[in-house]
């Protein structure tokens, strides 16, 4: 089979790691952004975190249909560039101050690194569906790297809204 050939291929087993890779990452961001909801201050930030989460979730579906569709199952792999991103979240909300509006500005950022990362290797992914003549698949992934747009441009809006200027009046916390 044609398809099957270029999957052997160095390109075909790059594509393959780094669906392991993003299958990883998804499943790993359904509890981070769970937490990310959890530490909010704003419930509008609140909301966007659920919202992407539950996202998120169809997002590791659409990954296992893919595999499904290669006739593979998922190897889920540890992917550095996401795993430094969910730390520093974790760092974010180790260092700033409960309910501060300064907290969400931060892990606002955050999701959006994040999020940028995900728009990155998604679109990537569909291009080299497409050279793999997979078309069926770059579809599925191009779904995803949609959503990925559209959740860092709500991400924006909620920090626009109100959030930034909150956090902009709260005032700085002297340490000596």
């Amino acid at each position: 089979m044609e398809n099957e050939s270029t999957f052997n291929s160095k390109l075909g087993q790059f594509f393959m790691n780094s669906l392991n890779e993003l299958y990883w990452a998804e499943s790993n961001l359904v509890t981070v952004l769970t937490t990310m909801s959890d530490v909010s201050t704003s419930t509008e930030l609140k909301e966007a975190f659920e919202s992407h989460r539950d996202q998120t979730v169809e997002h590791v579906r659409r990954l296992e249909t893919i595999f499904e569709m290669l006739g593979t199952i998922q190897e889920s792999r540890a992917c550095a560039g996401l795993q430094g991103l969910f730390n520093e979240g974790w760092q974010i909300i180790d260092e700033t101050e409960t309910y501060s509006y300064q907290r969400d500005v931060a892990l606002i950022i955050a999701a959006q690194k994040v999020e940028h990362y995900e728009i990155a290797a998604y679109g990537s992914l569909v291009t080299l569906a497409q050279t793999l003549r997979r078309k069926d698949i770059a579809k599925e992934l191009k779904k995803t790297l949609e959503e990925e747009k559209e959740t860092d441009a709500l991400l924006t809006q909620v920090a626009e809204a109100n959030i930034n200027k909150e956090a902009s009046e709260e005032p700085a916390t002297i340490t000596h």
